[in-house]
């Protein structure tokens, strides 16, 4: 199979081919990260529902537009038909930036990955994948998870207040994805490094974008430590996965290393994207559930005190807290065809990005959706793992944690709240929770 980053179009037209049947939005760019500094932007989503479900918007970046989607209907239809709403032609990301401004590996491997590959390709790697993530093996999972969450809040009970996403929040999801992985414990906290390192990278992006970003002795120290870490951290990817293809072991690594396309074992571009996609799609989105799950219980505190009467709600709730937060803001695909949808025409080769949490805000399916409701009877309907072949493979995973931090909370630090001072990553494709202050009386560790 070709590298996708060799053939990908990873921009698309200027301006659409057919002429926009909704109004044109002049004053929401939600290709700007900076339009998601304080979480995602609701109102502008409930804007577009409303006036422009299907809507023309432009990428100053590299002089591209897309179409965005923002209604639950026409959201579960592109991600549904993956042969007119192609992954594989242009990428999930809505811009890839100018040549110059890019970091060479990290867009080659975000593109050589599974999460961008068409039929036949994404399903052979995605049947690969499955018996890490089927209902037997999540709950065997359970028990270690379990024994993470107590060592995690051990640490944290003394305290009284702390900062959630440093002591759990940012914490769970790695080790949970090593246990998967079968990475070595004594290298776990590399992990942690790296995505400290990627998340800074992120900020930079978006200190640039404003004209804030002046290159001084600091910055260029911290620019030659990112590219250091990027490069140990593709290394090391790449070492343990040849070394689990000569001698593998009952773990994800394994598999990823003896997959095969078209008969003949990935590439070690596809290696690289293998390794990529599952350090950040392991992490962002169980990371920033539990931190914003934790806000929603303290500003809906009628919820959470039904949660602690009766425990049997915990996997509604915890799909109503997923449907709320909608960690992962969109994907994008292309157009192989010329299709309506919505009442729009769209051409082939146009870019279509479909908004998850506006979709999982529609009140059309969703009655009152801006309120937390953990006996919401259809909650479990969201899109927030996507929807259709590319729905997400962790979905299992990232529920069970969920549960299982929250079975924790309630009986270990029953009065945790969030203390306001919510810090959030410019960033308009994860909703990027930096830090979320808690308070709680304090508590002893687990005899």
């Amino acid at each position: 199979m070709q590298l996708i980053s060799q053939t990908a179009v990873t921009s698309g037209p200027a301006t659409p081919r057919h002429a926009p049947v909704y109004p044109v939005p002049t004053d929401i760019a939600l290709e700007n990260p900076l339009t998601f500094q304080d979480g995602p932007p609701y109102d502008a989503f409930a804007h577009l529902r409303r006036t422009s479900p299907v809507a023309w918007l432009n990428t100053p970046s590299d002089n591209s537009g897309f179409w965005a989607l923002t209604r639950f209907d026409d959201v579960s239809r592109a991600n549904a038909d993956p042969e007119t709403f192609s992954s594989q032609r242009g990428g999930i990301l809505l811009s890839a930036g100018a040549p110059e401004a890019r970091h060479p590996l990290l867009f080659r491997a975000s593109l050589d990955a599974m999460i961008n590959m068409d039929q036949p390709w994404h399903l052979n790697l995605r049947r690969e994948h499955m018996p890490f993530f089927t209902p037997a093996y999540v709950n065997r999972l359970k028990a270690r998870v379990g024994h993470e969450i107590t060592a995690l809040i051990d640490a944290m009970a003394p305290l009284g207040a702390c900062d959630l996403v440093e002591q759990v929040s940012s914490r769970l999801p790695l080790f949970t994805l090593c246990e998967i992985l079968g990475v070595p414990v004594e290298d776990r906290p590399k992990f942690l490094k790296w995505m400290h390192y990627l998340e800074l990278a992120g900020n930079l992006a978006a200190d640039r974008s404003k004209g804030e970003l002046a290159l001084t002795p600091e910055l260029m120290m911290f620019i030659q430590a990112f590219n250091e870490n990027v490069e140990a951290m593709f290394e090391y990817g790449r070492d343990i996965l040849h070394k689990r293809r000569q001698d593998p072991q009952p773990d994800l690594l394994s598999a990823i290393a003896r997959a095969q396309l078209d008969g003949a074992f990935l590439a070690d571009e596809y290696l690289d994207g293998s390794w990529l996609l599952i350090v950040f799609a392991g992490n962002d989105t169980t990371r920033n559930t539990i931190s914003g799950s934790v806000k929603l219980m303290t500003e809906f505190p009628d919820q959470k005190a039904r949660l602690a009467a009766d425990r049997s709600l915990l996997p509604n709730a915890v799909n109503e807290f997923i449907r709320m937060v909608s960690p992962v803001i969109y994907m994008r695909r292309t157009a192989t065809k010329d299709v309506e949808i919505g009442g729009q025409r769209i051409a082939e080769g146009e870019k279509v990005a479909m908004y998850y949490g506006a979709a999982n805000r529609d009140p059309s399916v969703f009655a009152d959706p801006d309120r937390l409701d953990i006996g919401r009877e259809n909650a479990d309907k969201h899109l927030a793992f996507g929807f259709g072949p590319h729905v997400c493979i962790g979905k299992r995973v990232a529920q069970m944690q969920l549960e299982a931090v929250w079975e924790q909370f309630l009986t270990r630090l029953p009065d945790l709240e969030y203390a306001g001072g919510i810090d959030v990553a410019p960033n308009n494709f994860v909703y990027a929770i930096r830090k979320l202050p808690v308070t709680f009386t304090p508590a002893q560790k687990v005899a």
